[in-house]
């Protein structure tokens, strides 16, 4: 796998906060820095609001999820986070 370096110029005090956070949610700040720029290839839109209303898509899958979970169909479970983002690239 090839890959690269980001280096960006933030107050130490947003960076340490965005650390903490994603530690506390169990991931690497590099892990939430990936999964944004992906989300920002794939839909070709920045979305740093707060209290955004779901988009028609979300909605429908949020809807199917439930639908599938109320018929016992269950999403596979993960050791760890790189599988998981494996699983969500496929």
């Amino acid at each position: 796998m090839n890959v690269t370096s980001i280096h960006i110029k933030i107050e130490s005090d947003i960076k340490n906060q965005a650390q903490q956070t994603a530690e506390e949610l169990g991931l690497s700040l590099s892990g939430v820095m990936k999964a944004l720029l992906k989300q920002f290839i794939r839909t070709r839109r920045l979305s740093v609001g707060i209290g955004e209303e779901p988009s028609v898509y979300m909605m429908e899958s949020l809807q199917a999820s439930d639908d599938e979970y109320k018929q016992g169909k269950v999403s596979p479970s993960f050791t760890n986070l790189q599988d998981s983002f494996k699983w969500l690239d496929k």
